[in-house]
């Protein structure tokens, strides 16, 4: 976990006495709402849109002339009642009598934006000209594997990082027990800001740390990204493995090699260990316009609970009882899902050790005009079962590059846990 700055520190395990009336995630949709100018009703979008190019002019030309921001300028904190308001819970319950962990990935993408908003606010302008969108969710780390869906969650984030364009956001989830608010997770996304149509990008309010503590924050922010860039240059669809796991793909082969007929084409599972190509699941999604965010695409939230479900039933049905969710990392978008696409996601067990489970869904949309296929995400997800998980194994070349690739993000994820 992240050092705190001083600012911020109180807040995340005080309780509820004293503390003024906080905003809900309803509050926090409507806000965004109204600070891009979005309509809630699907038929008045292409005007609303077309309101928003009038906004180009408010751009600014240069980060230099944007003032500076201070971490606690973009501080927030937002409730979720579902102790206070049952109401609201059947939404985040899920079949064990705990909380949806899809809706919480939901919830911690509205709220990014909403922070990201927040940094760059300029008084004098109701409407903001940026248009903020996720791009990549750095790394969410969990605290606990149940959280309850009957005591109040509170969340808490601020911008920790920023370049000229993008922000990085760190944000807490704390749920109340006992009159204190505990730590369940912690979160790191990655937001970038464009021009109001939402084509090129526009600069954005520097940051100006303000303590010790707030200029180590705002350097890890940098390290994220250089180790982000060093792991795009060392991913397997760009370079070789390692010397090191060249061995273990060779070693994966000769132990699957029948030896009665000595044949590189005759293989035999090992026991207790499941083949790559039979531990995995597919879904279909058909992208209603309910499922749109304030830019009328697919909201980010929406395509993160989708893969993180089928994830968890791949999981599921790999390991043969309950999977509870460790991490999440390296989720990059890299393209937009329109409306009324088809968004095809492929969940597929990447690498097992004792009773983890490393996880990769693919999504893609299908044009079935140009019956071509898009890449739009992928996902990585490590689960944790009740019982010891089969070994996976990789038959061919391809899902043995599958398997190290989950064997590199299983590795990243247990250094930090």
């Amino acid at each position: 976990m992240w050092k705190l700055p001083s600012f911020l520190a109180r807040t995340l395990t005080s309780g509820t006495s004293g503390l003024p009336l906080l905003p809900d995630m309803a509050e926090v949709r409507s806000r965004l709402r109204d600070i891009v100018g979005a309509s809630t009703n699907w038929r008045d979008h292409v005007q609303a849109m077309q309101e928003r190019k009038a906004l180009h002019t408010l751009l600014a030309k240069r980060q230099e002339d944007l003032p500076p921001r201070r971490m606690k300028d973009s501080y927030l904190e937002v409730i979720l009642p579902l102790g206070s308001q049952p109401q609201i819970r059947e939404k985040y319950l899920n079949v064990y009598n705990s909380v949806r962990f899809g809706r919480i990935l939901e919830d911690l993408d509205s709220l990014g934006v909403l922070i990201c908003y927040t940094h760059t606010k300029q008084e004098a302008q109701p409407r903001s000209p940026l248009s903020i969108v996720t791009a990549l969710v750095d790394k969410i780390n969990l605290h606990k594997k149940v959280v309850h869906p009957d005591c109040d969650i509170k969340f808490t984030g601020n911008v920790s990082w920023v370049g000229k364009t993008s922000m990085e956001v760190k944000m807490h989830m704390l749920q109340l027990h006992d009159g204190d608010y505990c730590p369940v997770l912690d979160a790191t996304f990655v937001m970038v800001a464009r021009d109001p149509e939402n084509k090129r990008p526009a600069f954005v309010n520097p940051l100006i740390p303000e303590s010790p503590e707030e200029e180590e924050i705002f350097k890890q922010g940098e390290m994220n990204k250089l180790k982000r860039i060093d792991f795009s240059t060392a991913s397997l669809l760009k370079m070789a493995p390692t010397a090191e796991e060249r061995n273990i793909v060779h070693d994966i082969f000769l132990n699957t090699l029948d030896t009665r007929t000595v044949s590189f084409r005759s293989r035999v599972l090992p026991p207790n260990s499941v083949w790559m190509e039979d531990a995995k699941l597919k879904g279909l999604q058909i992208c209603h316009p309910q499922e749109r965010n304030i830019f009328n695409r697919i909201f980010g939230g929406f395509l993160m609970r989708k893969a993180f479900e089928l994830g968890w039933a791949t999981a599921c049905s790999c390991g043969g009882s309950r999977p509870f969710i460790v991490s999440v990392d390296d989720i990059m978008f890299q393209r937009p899902v329109e409306v009324g696409s088809l968004l095809l996601l492929s969940g597929q067990v990447c690498y097992t050790e004792k009773n983890y489970i490393q996880v990769r869904v693919h999504s893609e949309v299908y044009d079935a005009d140009t019956r071509e296929h898009h890449t739009t995400n992928i996902f990585h997800f490590t689960f944790i079962a009740e019982n010891e998980v089969p070994r996976v194994v990789p038959k061919t070349y391809g899902e043995s590059m599958l398997y190290l690739d989950g064997k590199r993000h299983f590795a990243a994820t247990m250094k930090e846990i």
